[in-house]
């Protein structure tokens, strides 16, 4: 698996389920999901948001397909280990900064410690854990442990070996009362025996988890769920030594995260600007081998000049390049586009309570709450045409989402019946709810006769994220909802989700994006207690289907499906969220760079440590 696909497995498997915000800018970003990977939208100008485009055209004449496209490209062989890869982010925001995958929120940093930060266990095509990695497992099922052994060969980058203490660690510092991030709350967590004791504060230690050597601990299981080797271990290791004297509250804004952080990856950090780029040197004692290159840098780029940047040789590759940008730059000379189907989906969330700290949970409350008449949201998802959005804003390499299961899990994913594009039918539901125009001023007040302002809140982002959010506004307005940007404006991307993790009263409806992660499981986005349930929804039914779809009889794969399946039928029916697209990526790759890959398949001749560059000086 190449660097990029990883990242984006990892991104919001790490986050509660798979993070993350992801957190992925919709043009400018992407997910982890969050811990989540958020899309981009504006708007104010509401007569601007057809300014792309004639109503179902695209702003090129063309739609393309993701699925024809290559996945590697055509430049490969051996790496010299010299010269230096030049990667470019795209974002009008700088990253974050917090380099640790205990603490880190966005998809940013996620893409940052990708580079230089591995994970402990690989994992093939099919989304499942194998023991390619620096750490192997082995499941005893009849009673319920698995033994993990970390490799004897295997350093951090301060030349610190790596010990299976490490990797205990993680979750001894996830879980610790402490701790004040968004991780810890998912079955690889919660099934550890002793592990909610250790989480409250009534024990010192898990006492599910037992170290025998250096190499090997033993994990006691409350059951083995199916979820756990499908991204459930959490997969990476975190540098005890390296954190010495640092109280767990500390940790996260500590310099030993956002100065110098470590890892155990083919490259390590030199030197960082805060927000705005890193560079790296080759890491001589990493366990797989030699490097491809001598040294990496990273640098956040304009998405307004992050193809030009590729096309003059400035930057090797761009992670999160901006789709929508593709038709217009198709052509450019000297670059090998690639792409794949991404593991995430955009959204628009409707805020249907808050988040309990005291319990750590949702506190789910539609009754108090402007968006909590699912008719509303019901007439909100019929009044807008995403089918149009995917071929006018992002020339088919986005396209209409329905099921929360997406189609990058393939053999998981159904379509779902899910409200189509009907203004007509918009207006009656809203007609039926009681939502009308009681003082003539062409918008709607609520049944009860109130005024009724929608709060939407959206981030900044790429050319696509003002039409985008104007367009969605316009829709909304065009059935008589009177739906305007919350604060006027385009959110910057840390100060957006800030905003919705506190559930800021200003936001009633927010469009973002999640990276879906390696295993089906939606619990860390949509279950009780996970803090990523932005939407604060709760019901049980789908508690108990979510707890059924992690559950030993859920060993059976076609069981596990027709759970997921009953879910995503719900989520259609109870509304917090829209599904509004799914998403192919597309990365423009200089023709000097050999080995690059965006390939789900694994491949060792792929793997990010073979990336190199030709013409190496």
């Amino acid at each position: 698996m190449t660097k990029i696909s990883w990242s984006r497995f990892c991104f919001l498997m790490t986050l509660a389920l798979v993070l993350a915000l992801a957190a992925c800018g919709g043009d400018s970003s992407e997910e982890d999901t969050s811990t989540d990977d958020a899309s981009t939208e504006e708007s104010g100008d509401e007569e601007s948001s057809d300014d792309s485009a004639e109503e179902g055209d695209t702003a090129s004449g063309e739609v393309y397909n993701y699925e024809d496209f290559p996945k590697t490209v055509s430049n490969t062989g051996e790496p010299s280990g010299e010269g230096t890869i030049k990667v470019g982010y795209s974002s009008d925001t700088p990253f974050e900064g917090t380099l640790n995958w205990a603490f880190y929120n966005g998809a940013p940093d996620a893409e940052m410690l990708e580079l230089f930060d591995e994970s402990l266990l690989s994992m093939d095509a099919d989304f499942q854990y194998t023991n390619e990695g620096a750490m192997t497992y082995e499941l005893d099922e009849e009673n319920n442990t698995v033994t993990f052994t970390v490799r004897d060969d295997v350093n951090w980058h301060d030349g610190e070996p790596l010990t299976i203490q490490d990797y205990v660690a993680s979750y001894e510092v996830i879980g610790h009362p402490d701790y004040d991030g968004v991780r810890g709350s998912t079955d690889g967590f919660t099934l550890i025996e002793g592990y909610e004791e250790y989480r409250s504060g009534d024990a010192d230690s898990i006492s599910g988890i037992e170290v025998v050597d250096d190499q090997t601990a033993v994990f006691t299981y409350s059951e083995l769920a199916p979820s756990l080797t499908a991204g459930g271990f959490w997969p990476y290791a975190f540098p005890e030594h390296h954190y010495d004297g640092i109280e767990v509250a500390d940790m996260a804004a500590a310099p030993e995260t956002r100065e110098n952080p470590i890892g155990i990856g083919p490259y390590k950090v030199d030197s960082m600007v805060s927000g705005e780029s890193i560079s790296m040197s080759k890491f001589e004692d990493y366990w797989r081998g030699e490097p491809g290159a001598a040294e990496v840098t990273v640098r956040v780029i304009a998405p307004s000049s992050v193809a030009s940047a590729v096309e003059s040789g400035e930057i090797d590759y761009a992670i999160s390049f901006p789709t929508d940008q593709y038709p217009d730059v198709a052509d450019i000379e000297g670059v090998e586009w690639l792409a794949n189907i991404e593991g995430a989906y955009t959204y628009i969330g409707f805020k249907l309570g808050s988040w309990n700290a005291d319990e750590n949970r949702v506190d789910y409350k539609p009754e108090e709450m402007k968006m909590g008449d699912v008719e509303l949201r019901r007439a909100m998802w019929h009044a807008i045409d995403n089918d149009a959005i995917g071929e006018r804003f992002y020339n088919g390499l986005r396209w209409k989402a329905t099921s929360l299961i997406t189609p990058y899990h393939a053999n998981w994913h159904e379509e779902v019946e899910v409200p189509a594009y009907d203004p007509e039918e918009a207006n009656r539901i809203l007609d039926e709810a009681g939502y009308e125009d009681t003082d003539g001023d062409g918008m709607r007040e609520t049944p009860e006769g109130e005024p009724l302002t929608i709060n939407f809140a959206s981030m900044s982002g790429g050319d696509t994220a003002e039409p985008l959010a104007n367009y969605y506004i316009q829709s909304w307005r065009d059935v008589g909802l009177n739906v305007e940007l919350t604060n006027g404006r385009l959110i910057e991307f840390n100060s957006f989700y800030d905003m919705v993790e506190n559930d800021d009263p200003e936001i009633d409806i927010y469009q973002g994006a999640w990276s879906v992660g390696s295993d089906v499981d939606p619990s860390g986005l949509y279950g009780p207690d996970a803090p990523f349930n932005y939407t604060r929804y709760e019901s049980d039914e789908s508690t108990a289907l979510l707890e059924d779809g992690n559950s030993a009889e859920a060993l059976d794969t076609e069981y596990r499906k027709d759970v997921y399946n009953q879910w995503a039928e719900l989520m259609a029916e109870d509304i917090p969220v829209i599904p509004t697209l799914y998403r192919a990526f597309v990365t423009p790759v200089n023709e000097r760079v050999i080995n690059y890959s965006e390939d789900y398949e694994w491949n060792e001749d792929l793997l990010w440590y073979r990336v190199g560059v030709e013409d190496a000086e």
